[in-house]
């Protein structure tokens, strides 16, 4: 046989010559790249390049070399397979980004409340609303008797009757407190111009046992209305009148979760897309979903009259 014939031109299927197993480092030789554009696969490249690394392998046990090949292998692998990475989640969760706060003292107030008692401050217009009453549609009474299914008995009201208040105001005198940027989480994304507020009618889940309501932030209290460290921080309300009350909520609230005049709940903030359906998603200008509907309504409309126009 003649052995300089043999070494210039390979028979076929003859095991390749040592050069051509792959490197070390998982690349491949000139000759294997382009076996592999023309169909051959790169498993059966490391596996060729064993059979020489076999019979002159540098490894004292065949253990050692076996473990060498399963790299080879691997690193082939992550050069010619696509790595699919699938998502845990969706995305943060509310628990993780706004935790509850747990244990709170929560007193019941409503639109068109008089002053008197404990209650210094009469509730016709709110911090953000000079117009609340009117705007609400007029008195939110208290009255079990005179409501019904979380509304008051004599009119539909204008605006979400779940309702409550924290002790913080992120505006004064038209402008955004200073660290109101950096204390509020959504404050980015809710901002719209100078001064309008972006904590009213944001979102929260307010909890009694095993009943959870959802209701919408509309006025600042109990008391005091620059407490941020308690409201989007860590530390607890400030001791007042109503024995440190940190959460007012209004009539529909106290109704659907047994409340009493004064009691004690855990609360958190929410997204929007958080909150399930429930009576909080019925009423008012200011609901988000309520708002949703009548858009929705309005497309339908303008999409009927532009199919009849045809």
């Amino acid at each position: 046989m003649d052995t300089a014939a043999d070494d210039k031109q390979p028979a076929q299927g003859r095991i390749p010559r040592k050069e051509e197993k792959p490197l070390p480092d998982g690349k491949f030789s000139h000759k294997q790249a382009t076996l592999m554009r023309k169909g051959f696969p790169a498993v059966a490249l490391v596996f060729l390049g064993t059979g020489v690394a076999m019979a002159q392998s540098p490894y004292e046990s065949s253990a050692d070399f076996a473990k060498y090949a399963r790299k080879l292998r691997e690193q082939a692998l992550l050069k010619v397979e696509p790595q699919v990475f699938v998502p845990t989640a969706s995305r943060t969760s509310t628990a993780t980004r706004y935790p509850w706060k747990s244990n709170i003292v929560t007193t019941v107030f409503w639109v068109g409340e008089q002053a008197g008692g404990n209650n210094p401050v009469p509730n016709y217009k709110s911090c953000w609303d000079a117009n609340w009453t009117s705007n609400y549609g007029g008195f939110d009474t208290p009255e079990p008797s005179s409501r019904r299914n979380y509304i008051p008995a004599s009119f539909t009201p204008r605006q979400n009757p779940f309702y409550c208040a924290l002790p913080y105001n992120d505006v004064t005198h038209g402008q955004f407190k200073p660290e109101a940027p950096l204390v509020i989480p959504w404050f980015r994304t809710a901002y719209t111009e100078p001064g309008h507020s972006v904590c009213k009618d944001h979102w929260l889940a307010i909890r009694k046992g095993n009943r959870v309501c959802y209701a919408q932030w509309e006025d600042c209290g109990p008391f005091r209305t620059d407490h941020f460290q308690y409201v989007f921080q860590n530390e607890r309300p400030k001791p007042n009148l109503n024995h440190g009350a940190g959460l007012d909520v209004s009539p529909a609230i106290r109704d659907y979760l047994g409340l009493g005049p004064t009691d004690v709940t855990d609360w958190q903030f929410v997204e929007v897309r958080d909150v399930p359906p429930g009576p909080w998603r019925s009423y008012g200008d200011n609901n988000h979903f309520v708002i949703a509907k009548r858009q929705a309504e309005a497309r339908l409309v303008q999409q009927n009259a532009g199919a009849a126009s045809r």
